[in-house]
């Protein structure tokens, strides 16, 4: 009887304790992270917002990102700045486009012929060293990187039927920066608009077409809409984007939620390898909007040629430039002796 009193009398002390507990256990306020991508909201869809579906639902409310698409909270070209100051805390894009203040820019996006598939990327950044190059030179201007991939190569889509490298002459193209300055010497005329106005620059006349993607976004985004032909040659066979974080908001983030990023952004993509893997064919094969057309092989190699008197100024621009140029030279020598299908011939 004693020790049922006492247990009694224990239980209804501890009772008021139990009963305030749940007062004390409030759920933690959730970090909140604004992130922008390159991409319009069509192909937004696609390229980005997977990601940031994933790590949403993965956080379970611990952190939330609102995704934004082209130019909606700053300029593409102005992606950086806003990321280094804290203005938006995650980027997707490539170096180039973001007009990033580092040696690596015109490496980003589309290196002229550096690249002849999407996997060329993955193997560069993890195999040939290019992951610890990116991350020391952000590092040093405030900024995270987490990870990089390939997509789609660089083609061209036009009003222009494009069978030799003389009609590339007097062409206004929406290309990237770098892109741009290495076909302005076959007489391209590089133009610099907002990304989503180049469907409608078209239609006015502004654009004769587009250098910047593969046939899959042409058809995801509406420029098929706009533009007659595709010209299957490209300047580069992988586009190189990655993925940024504000330097101090990764800092602050606990370690579980940086898991989760990392996780979902690499998960990410595998679903873009195969989306454009899979549409580059299919579309090349089975679409009814754009008509294919090439330069003889014979001719395209003036474009490869110039590529690497390209390579050797771009190499002159310093030791980090030197000494990723010297990668690039280092993986083409190997593929190019691998054969099919790491090379075309």
């Amino acid at each position: 009887m004693t020790n049922r009193r006492s247990f009694l009398r224990g239980a209804a002390m501890a009772a008021p304790a139990a009963l305030a507990a749940p007062s004390v256990l409030r759920a933690q306020e959730a970090i909140k992270w604004r992130f922008q991508t390159y991409a319009g909201s069509a192909l937004g869809q696609e390229v980005t917002k997977p990601a940031i579906d994933a790590i949403n639902a993965a956080a379970q409310g611990e952190l939330e990102i609102e995704l934004y698409y082209a130019d909606q909270i700053v300029p593409t070209g102005e992606l950086f700045q806003a990321l280094q100051r804290g203005t938006i805390d995650g980027v997707h894009s490539d170096d180039d486009s973001m007009a990033s203040p580092t040696p690596l820019r015109q490496f980003g996006g589309y290196f002229p012929l550096a690249t002849k598939h999407a996997l060329d990327v993955p193997v560069l950044f993890q195999q040939y060293g290019l992951a610890e190059i990116w991350d020391e030179e952000y590092a040093k201007v405030g900024v995270k990187w987490l990870s990089a991939a390939g997509q789609d190569p660089c083609n061209f889509n036009t009003k222009k039927e494009i069978t030799s490298l003389a009609d590339l002459e007097g062409l206004r193209l929406y290309t990237f920066p770098t892109a741009g300055e290495f076909l302005s010497q076959f007489g391209v005329v590089p133009m610099n608009i907002p990304y989503e106005d180049a469907q409608v620059a078209v239609q006015t006349g502004e654009l004769d077409g587009m250098a910047w993607s593969g046939i899959t976004e042409d058809y995801t985004v509406g420029w098929a809409d706009v533009t007659d032909y595709f010209l299957t040659n490209n300047i580069s066979g992988a586009w190189i984007g990655s993925f940024f974080v504000n330097q101090q908001r990764w800092a602050d983030l606990p370690d579980h939620l940086k898991t989760i990023v990392s996780s979902a952004i690499e998960a990410s993509h595998t679903y873009r390898n195969q989306w454009y893997w899979g549409g580059e064919a299919r579309l090349r094969a089975q679409g009814d909007k754009l008509q294919l057309r090439s330069i003889p092989q014979e001719e395209w190699k003036v474009v490869e040629e110039a590529a690497v008197t390209f390579w050797d100024e771009m190499a002159e621009q310093g030791e980090v430039a030197a000494k990723l140029v010297q990668i690039f030279r280092d993986y083409n020598d190997v593929t190019s002796k691998a054969g099919p299908p790491y090379t075309f011939g």
